[in-house]
């Protein structure tokens, strides 16, 4: 091979070794933002973390419906919202090795309202929130439901709302160990969604079975999605 045939040769595997090393410095900086975009959509679209209080190994969450078309997704006509009622997802996981045992007929919506008062707020059957659905009464306060409860009647109309209603309601009273049970509490708050603000769960009887040792109460501020 002559001199100027061994030159052309490293001229020619010079350039192509430049032209490779462009395109690969090219594709790396044009794929970069891609991946930056897809991770920005990534952490955009997922879901904050509920709020909760934990102790014991026993964690309550919480997830309030406060809008209007996202409770209407989820129950239909049946939506809570439609009669000012606050209808409350309530998850309860127990990481022990032991049942715990709730008290839900103890457990309450503590609403501190514009005025600075406070106020408990029991939740309502599913057949109480039926008939305030299909027939629906005005009231000026968060109410109270009053002990003892009296026989609830349902028309047909209100009926196919409790048969909506019921099998999403939380109705378990016992969280088996390493196990999760969830379902939704409704509390009047007389069509004020934005009380949930100012709200937290109170559950203050919890129990781990079988010995029945008592836990200290829990406390879950309300924060909307």
């Amino acid at each position: 091979m002559t001199v100027r045939n061994l030159l052309t040769a490293v001229r020619a595997t010079f350039i192509a070794a430049t032209s490779l090393a462009l395109c690969s410095a090219t594709f790396a900086q044009s794929s970069t933002p891609a991946q930056n975009d897809a991770a920005a959509a990534n952490s955009a679209t997922a879901p904050a973390p509920l709020s909760h209080d934990q102790h014991d190994k026993l964690t309550i969450s919480v997830d309030p419906y406060t809008d209007a078309a996202r409770a209407k997704e989820k129950f239909g006509k049946a939506s809570p919202i439609e009669a000012g009622i606050l209808p409350v997802e309530v998850f309860l996981r127990n990481d022990s090795d032991f049942p715990m045992r709730i008290d839900l007929s103890t457990v309450q919506l503590e609403v501190t309202l514009r005025n600075g008062i406070r106020q408990e707020v029991d939740w309502l059957r599913p057949e109480e929130v039926a008939n305030l659905i299909a027939h629906p009464t005005g009231s000026a306060a968060p109410q109270q439901r009053r002990l003892p409860i009296p026989l609830i009647s349902t028309d047909k109309k209100a009926e196919k709302l409790v048969a909506i209603l019921r099998p999403l309601t939380l109705d378990g009273d016992v969280v088996p160990p390493k196990g999760t049970i969830h379902g939704f509490l409704y509390f009047n708050v007389s069509n004020d969604m934005s009380l949930a603000g100012s709200s937290s769960l109170y559950v203050p009887d919890v129990a781990i079975a079988p010995s029945n040792t008592p836990l200290v109460f829990f406390e879950v501020p309300l924060r909307a999605r």
